[in-house]
């Protein structure tokens, strides 16, 4: 587990965390490779590992008690857990179930295996890793690559989640996906919902928040080692088929990780729904423990009705603020050198790549323009980043609109 704890960002130190960009060896393994017979038990060391524990510092730790004003813990939180024996759980597995879940096993972080572990032997996630088996078998392409599946995981803990932020499907193009929602490797440009959470953030942040250049500016990383679960509700993608993956199990697993954060997060944890799909997935959420925050979608097809002027980085941060005090605020920022955090120094830096009012003009104007270059009734003479850039927003198009509405009717329907 430790070789893949931050292989998301191992070919980006500029861009990320030196100290989480170490890549090991062993981590270009074939799909088939995750989904074959495992060649052993995970080692003792691995399963004396902290399940709530990541490494990477992050505050946010689950207190004992609750704190005046905050609503009361569950009362799991009031009692010791009992510490994870992964190499104990591995064990009692069949062998069937040790090698469809050979991923989940190697790659899935150990605190957020602690409490999905009874979920992974279900029948419906079993089948869900025999049907992606099949897909493979049929020489389909998917994306992220198996090691990225997981990343979320890895970078975030349970125990320091304080904001959710919800995506859809992974983006479908080589070289996008890296298993967090909205965010992209470089030297992909951001793709256009992720350029309008930029604009959201700037008018937050007008005097703090700078956007990355283009060529660096989609990695999101950071982010998630400050606390930030960039989940999408469904996890895996055939290459070039918005979509594929979905109904086929993923959205009820997904349901279960925000299930859990919100049964178990006692200090209370904001959610960022974006569009109607994601804010079906938050409809149950005890608001008088965490705050959800709900607006439009950020694609360029529906961000000009509503989600330019959430307020939902700033919000967050009040609420968190309120909560876990100073410790709480996320910083935003991507640049070295700069912070959202009020009261923090910053370093001089460069203006802002582009302008926030041009930008939302853009997208306002440009509604049909992206719609065609998303659903690839246009073509883009350019660089492949560059043609990327134009096809990766899956969260975008009609999958915002109408298409994504019959995904979610009929993903309730089968979860239900």
């Amino acid at each position: 587990m430790a070789s893949l704890k931050r292989k998301a960002g191992a070919d980006l130190a500029t861009s990320a965390d030196p100290k989480k960009a170490k890549q090991q060896p062993g981590q270009q393994s074939s799909l088939m490779s995750f989904f074959g017979a495992p060649k052993g038990a995970p080692s003792a060391a691995a399963s004396t590992r902290n399940a709530s524990t990541n490494g990477n510092g992050v505050s946010g730790k689950v207190s004992g008690a609750a704190k005046p004003g905050l609503a009361p813990a569950t009362p799991e939180f009031f009692h010791s857990q009992p510490k994870f024996d992964k190499a104990k759980w591995v064990a009692k597995l069949t062998k069937e179930e040790q090698q469809l879940l050979k991923l989940e096993i190697d790659t899935l972080g150990e605190s957020w295996l602690a409490v999905l572990k009874d979920d992974l032997v279900t029948a419906s996630f079993l089948e869900l890793k025999r049907f992606l088996s099949r897909d493979h078998a049929a020489g389909c392409k998917i994306f992220p690559p198996p090691q990225d599946v997981y990343s979320w995981s890895r970078y975030t803990s349970f125990s320091d989640v304080k904001v959710v932020i919800l995506g859809q499907d992974p983006y479908h193009n080589d070289g996008q996906a890296h298993g967090l929602a909205f965010s992209v490797k470089p030297p992909i440009k951001p793709p256009p919902s992720l350029k309008n959470i930029y604009c959201a953030l700037k008018r937050d942040y007008p005097n703090a928040f700078q956007p990355p250049p283009p060529q660096q500016g989609g990695l999101l990383t950071p982010w998630a080692e400050r606390g930030v679960l960039l989940l999408n509700t469904c996890l895996t993608v055939r290459a070039h088929e918005a979509n594929s993956h979905s109904l086929h199990g993923w959205e009820r697993f997904t349901q279960r990780i925000i299930d859990l954060v919100a049964q178990r997060r006692p200090r209370g944890v904001v959610f960022l729904a974006w569009g109607s799909p994601a804010a079906k997935r938050v409809a149950k959420i005890d608001e008088t423990r965490h705050l959800v925050l709900r607006s439009a979608h950020p694609s360029p097809l529906s961000a000009h009705r509503g989600f330019f002027n959430c307020g939902h980085f700033r919000a967050a941060n009040a609420w968190l603020m309120k909560r876990y005090g100073a410790e709480g605020e996320i910083d935003w920022s991507l640049l070295p050198g700069t912070t959202t955090i009020e009261g923090l120094p910053e370093k001089t830096v460069a203006a802002p790549v582009g302008d926030v009012k041009v930008e939302e003009k853009a997208n306002e104007a440009g509604v049909k323009q992206e719609e065609k270059a998303t659903t690839g009734e246009t073509k883009h003479a350019g660089t492949a980043a560059d043609s990327a850039e134009k096809t990766a927003d899956t969260e975008g198009a009609a999958a915002v609109d109408a298409d994504d509405e019959k995904v979610n009717v009929k993903v309730e329907a089968k979860d239900a």
